[in-house]
């Protein structure tokens, strides 16, 4: 890197800084879980539906499965992109974009607690201004809370499936200077580009790094992942914030201890007698 001073960000942002976040719940009224987060200009919609089936490959298995799918609206972007089911299947981005989501998301979850149900993420982009994949695992993983403390909290699930807190986060280098959270106009502009998802506790789950417009020296790799963990500091403490509330309802139940749910009889089942 050179001793030059570094360029000034847009809206002066400091290197290490993330764009302002928000993260709303509930902002779906039929799904079992939703969230919607902003991440400056960048806007994403992640809604959580569980189903008591599991594909077939883990039938029979006692384990349930978490799965992702990905999409921008025509005009998330600066110019209109045609949506992708007219070509009638999902492009390769798309495709590596939510076979991500659904890894980040799996290791959030203890799947045998789960039993064999599916949780579908669907992560989809109202906006697009840099960070898209990384904006869609930070909100599917609100709604996938959402949707689990729905379940567990109606007596669905016996047990607390969540086993780990996961966020992600964008840097880069841009005119050789380290930079967290990339919007759109220094994403394009990024000599080097990661994508890092990683645990409240640290723990990396995934990094996408690509050398785009030179190769890159290990002591700069580490500078850009000690960036992500500063920034995926800040966003599980957004993610907490919004899930307070839903969060505490969980901890109090298991605090308590869940009483066995008696099965219900076949004429509270069928209603009473007409």
């Amino acid at each position: 890197m050179t001793d030059a001073a570094p360029k000034p960000r847009p809206h002066g942002r400091a290197a290490d800084a993330l764009r302002p976040v928000t993260i709303a719940t509930g902002v779906l009224k039929f799904a079992d879980g939703s969230a919607q987060i902003d991440v400056g200009d960048t806007r994403v919609i992640a809604a959580a539906s569980i189903e008591n089936r599991v594909p077939p490959f883990l039938a029979d298995s006692g384990e349930g499965w978490v799965t992702a799918e990905y999409a921008m609206l025509p005009r998330a972007t600066l110019r209109r992109s045609p949506r992708e089911v007219t070509r009638g299947r999902p492009g390769g981005r798309t495709a590596e974009i939510q076979r991500l989501i659904g890894r980040s998301l799996r290791l959030a979850v203890d799947r045998t607690l789960l039993g064999e149900r599916t949780v579908t993420l669907d992560c989809d982009v109202l906006q697009a201004d840099g960070g898209t994949r990384t904006a869609s695992i930070t909100a599917a993983w609100v709604a996938l809370v959402e949707a689990l403390a729905g379940a567990y909290l109606a007596g669905d699930l016996a047990e607390w499936p969540l086993t780990r807190q996961v966020a992600a986060v964008s840097v880069g280098i841009v005119d050789d200077q380290p930079l967290l959270d990339l919007e759109y106009v220094e994403d394009v502009a990024a000599d080097v580009d990661l994508n890092v998802v990683a645990t409240a506790r640290g723990e990396l789950v995934e990094v996408q790094g690509t050398g785009e417009g030179r190769s890159f020296r290990r002591s700069e790799l580490d500078a850009l992942l000690d960036l992500a963990a500063k920034g995926i500091e800040e966003l599980v403490a957004a993610q907490n914030q919004a899930l307070e509330r839903t969060l505490a309802e969980v901890e109090a139940l298991r605090a308590r201890g869940r009483r066995p749910v008696p099965p219900k009889d076949e004429g509270s089942l069928w209603g009473p007698p007409g």
